[in-house]
């Protein structure tokens, strides 16, 4: 068996190949990989790899900067495609609607 750091070194960069490559497969599978890790390491937390650890809290940080700009990436492109993210707003009565606005992408 592949120990808990190791198993999450290797998560972690298939994350990072996956959000740089636009694979939400791979990306999925390698966030799974990284939950599993991470509880193994949670049940036993291996106090004399401080150094290995740190780098990889930094490689997290980094897949998460990643991340957020893929996150920006795509909301940007449905606001200039006249969609936006789905931001459920509740009326008086407590009912939730969607906002959407519409833009013209052409005139005929």
């Amino acid at each position: 068996m592949i120990e808990p750091l190791q198993r999450l070194g290797e998560a972690l960069a298939g994350e990072r190949q996956a959000l740089l490559e636009h694979d939400v497969q791979g990306l999925m599978q390698a966030t799974r990989d990284k939950l599993e890790a991470l509880r193994a390491l949670e049940a036993d937390v291996p106090r004399d790899q401080r150094e290995r650890l740190l780098e990889l809290a930094d490689a997290n940080r980094a897949n998460g900067v990643l991340l957020a700009r893929r996150r920006r990436e795509v909301n940007w492109a449905l606001r200039h495609l006249g969609r936006s993210e789905s931001a459920p707003s509740y009326d008086a009565n407590g009912q939730s609607t969607t906002l959407q606005a519409s833009r013209s992408l052409a005139i005929a």
